[in-house]
């Protein structure tokens, strides 16, 4: 089993591909902010996750299995969350001028989502979305469902999404 360094932590997370959810302590540096590690410079290629449950779908009914430790590669990834309740402070100034919330909702895969995009004011989602050359989309108070887990429905205060792996509905 994986033994932490002096200057790393893990934290509950949970990250979407299109065929799996995987729920578990990823590995970061102690100094991390891990709801927007993905959007930094410091993203890794792959997450490290200690005691991950995943659930895999694809034909027939989904499966539910669980390691020690799994390594799964960002390049896969469609969406990533810290596990609410998080301390993790959001990553926009909410007294920002001429800034707007605007609700989207996205096909990720398996999964849909019912959310907001920070956008500047005067413009529309369609053009922020279509204009966004970033790799990694915050979204906000995001629903999270899936049609193949109807007992499944999160809520997370801040959500990453890969915004090419998405299907926007306006």
């Amino acid at each position: 089993m994986y033994t932490l360094g002096a200057e790393e932590k893990t934290t509950l997370t949970m990250a979407y591909t299109p065929t799996m959810l995987v729920r578990g302590e990823v590995v970061s540096m102690q100094s991390m902010r891990v709801g927007i590690w993905l959007r930094t410079d410091s993203a890794p290629k792959y997450l490290h996750f200690l005691k991950p449950q995943i659930i895999m779908f694809g034909a027939g009914a989904p499966k539910s299995l669980s390691y020690p430790e799994l390594l799964l590669p960002v390049s896969e990834m469609i969406g990533f969350h810290v596990v609410p309740p998080t301390d993790e402070p959001l990553d926009y100034d909410p007294n920002e001028q001429n800034r707007a919330m605007e609700p989207v909702s996205m096909l990720l895969g398996t999964f849909f989502i019912k959310s907001k995009i920070r956008i500047a004011g005067g413009t529309s989602a369609s053009k922020a979305i279509d204009l966004s050359r970033a790799t990694w989309m915050s979204t906000y108070d995001a629903e999270i469902s899936n049609s193949a887990l109807p007992q499944f429905n999160m809520i997370a205060p801040m959500m990453l999404i890969n915004p090419m792996r998405a299907a926007f509905i306006l």
